[in-house]
């Protein structure tokens, strides 16, 4: 899973599971001890010693959390007809609702059932409003420069040495099915080999204007180039169908190889190919 596509909601979500984990160890209820009573004997249960409300609060909670995140790394995935996103924010809001009329009908709640309302009561209003509120749909990482999607100097996108597009503000090596001074290298990426002689065909394509940045390219004058989008986008499938394949995250580059009409053809990090819809405010590289 690339952690990139995380949001600062998808931290809240994961951040609540953790403190409603913790709590589910704590003391559940509490008592007042009798004057005169040694009561340092008695050990007051916690969540584990009630299976009912373990599962139907703590690790429900959890576990709608777990979904929630797992859903960025599988969109598309369905549970009994839900996506995986929506059955996490439907069984937080259950563990909600139990911890709610439990912590009612207990007349000594301990911290155990208190913080874990209050977890409850946090991850439920991530989970909802995550995906509406401008804030918590931001990344949770701040996006990388361009030079650190290159680990090692290993080539992009499964291409061999030598090959492929080049990466942005990479050292470039020949380009795909190209000369060393020619191929798809980004601005200020320097190339090696010397100038060769163009040809009047290539050099009336060299001099046709560029489109503006965040733009794409006129289909019938397409070249490949590497871009970023501002917050993640669903990639969906080349065949039409309504289920997208991936999810492009900020910060990552991505390589679009065709574009149609409005839409573009991007290639992931992992070599699946698929049409972005949504192309405006886009970066390229």
């Amino acid at each position: 899973m690339n952690i990139r596509s995380l949001t600062r909601g998808d931290g809240v979500v994961i951040g609540a599971a953790v403190v409603l984990f913790i709590a589910s160890f704590l003391d559940f209820s509490s008592y007042d001890c009798p004057q005169g009573v040694d009561c340092s004997r008695f050990d007051s249960p916690n969540a584990w010693d009630a299976l009912g409300i373990l599962m139907s609060v703590y690790l429900a909670g959890v576990i709608a959390a777990a979904l929630i995140i797992v859903s960025r790394a599988l969109p598309g995935r369905k549970v009994a007809g839900l996506d995986l996103g929506q059955f996490g924010v439907a069984l937080a809001v259950f563990a909600l609702w139990t911890a709610f009329w439990t912590i009612l009908d207990i007349n000594n709640a301990g911290a155990g059932l208190i913080l874990g309302l209050l977890a409850t009561i946090v991850l439920a209003g991530a989970a909802i409003a995550g995906p509406l509120v401008p804030f918590l749909k931001a990344p949770l990482l701040s996006p990388a420069g361009p030079a650190q999607g290159l680990q090692g100097g290993q080539p992009p996108y499964g291409a061999q040495p030598g090959q492929g597009y080049g990466y942005p503000g990479g050292q470039q090596q020949a380009p795909y099915g190209a000369q060393p001074s020619q191929g798809y290298g980004y601005p200020g990426a320097p190339q090696q080999g010397q100038p060769a002689q163009a040809d009047p065909a290539q050099a009336q394509q060299a001099q046709a204007p560029q489109p503006a940045q965040g733009g794409a390219a006129p289909a019938g004058d397409f070249t490949p180039f590497w871009f970023a989008v501002p917050v993640a986008r669903p990639l969906y499938g080349e065949d039409g169908s309504p289920n997208p394949i991936a999810e492009l995250a900020p910060g990552t580059w991505y390589l679009a190889v065709e574009q149609r009409g409005q839409s573009l053809i991007a290639q992931t990090q992992d070599g699946r190919r698929g049409v972005l819809q949504d192309t405006t405010g886009i970066q390229r590289g």
